[in-house]
């Protein structure tokens, strides 16, 4: 009797065990004029939360353990003429998907592009163009600790896996830089080609993959000599940029020759299929053998299959357009 039921226990257990283990991962996206934050089912492609009261959300982090999110704003209040050149000018979001709603505003000089986040959740780094700096959220005070000169607009910023770099790229003056975490002091300029905007590491790190698009390209930088090593040709005005599960495909969208391309890192090959209007917004949905892409100019989402580039679903937003979408797994 004991036996039988330990071993029922234990299938139980096992279930459970495998179903939390294959649970798809949850997309968090910000819906830019829409004014909210949505929560998407990566497993069915559908919404399955709403988060109001985020004016203007662009950029988007989630914390590791997928408590918070940080929202930031594209928009910004005029400052009195006599206010301090770090006076607040706009907001952070500090979201609880788990309650439903925005917990805290966090005030902020200059409206934010993207939002990047250490590994270990500790802090938040925002892009600000109009100022050409980042500035550095703690998450255990809720307080902005640093504000870092970068470069003339400054737009995406990746972390490295070991949370030791930040590489911030400046689309005003083509350059990318690298910035020590431990002291948060820029340490030097790489490359970053005509008006860097979007940015992804290689798998191993050496190199970053940023686009173009003034000049219709994806550049790939040497994180060792801060070179340019090669360009790939993706199309006028590229925009949203990751890479694929195999860890060698990059997925790139060009919102004027309105398509998606999947550039082979190793051959060079570009495949390139039609996808309109204005494909923008762009993330791979780890573990899922998917692409997300949002469009510039209708509120949808579409879901992509990796292998064949079809579309497998559209996803219908509640209005809006999706920005830089966070992955919780």
């Amino acid at each position: 009797m004991f036996q039988s039921i330990h071993s029922a226990l234990f299938v139980l257990l096992s279930l459970a065990w495998t179903s939390a283990a294959g649970a798809a991962p949850t997309v968090y996206i910000p819906l830019g004029s829409a004014n909210q934050v949505i929560a998407v089912d990566a497993e069915t492609h559908t919404i399955t939360a709403r988060y109001s009261n985020v004016k203007n959300p662009h950029g988007l982090v989630a914390t590791p353990d997928g408590e918070y999110l940080v929202a930031g704003s594209l928009s910004e209040t005029a400052p009195p003429a006599d206010a301090a050149p770090d006076a607040p000018t706009s907001n952070l979001y500090l979201i609880h998907p788990a309650h439903g709603h925005v917990m805290q505003t966090i005030p902020v000089a200059g409206w934010s592009h993207h939002q990047a986040i250490t590994p270990d959740g500790r802090y938040v780094i925002s892009t600000h163009a109009t100022r050409g700096d980042v500035s550095v959220l703690d998450m255990t005070t809720n307080q902005i600790v640093h504000r870092i000169p970068t470069g003339p607009a400054p737009n995406y910023t990746l972390v490295t896996r070991d949370g030791q770099r930040a590489y911030v790229s400046n689309s005003g003056d083509g350059t990318i830089t690298e910035i020590a975490l431990d002291s948060w002091k820029p340490l030097r300029t790489l490359e970053g080609g005509a008006s860097p905007e979007h940015m992804v590491f290689s798998v191993d790190e050496q190199t970053i993959y940023v686009t173009n698009p003034r000049v219709g390209k994806v550049a790939a930088v040497s994180v060792d000599n801060g070179k340019i090593s090669h360009t790939y040709d993706i199309g006028p005005d590229t925009h949203g940029l990751d890479i694929g599960d195999d860890g060698k495909t990059l997925f790139v969208s060009s919102k004027k020759a309105e398509t998606l391309s999947a550039v082979n890192i190793e051959s060079g090959t570009i495949r390139s299929v039609p996808l309109a209007p204005a494909p923008y917004h762009l993330n791979t949905i780890a573990g899922t053998g998917t692409v997300y892409v949002s469009s510039r100019n209708k509120p949808v989402i579409w879901v992509i299959d990796q292998q064949s580039l079809n579309v497998i679903k559209t996803i219908d937003l509640p209005g809006g357009e999706g920005h830089q979408m966070a992955i919780v797994k």
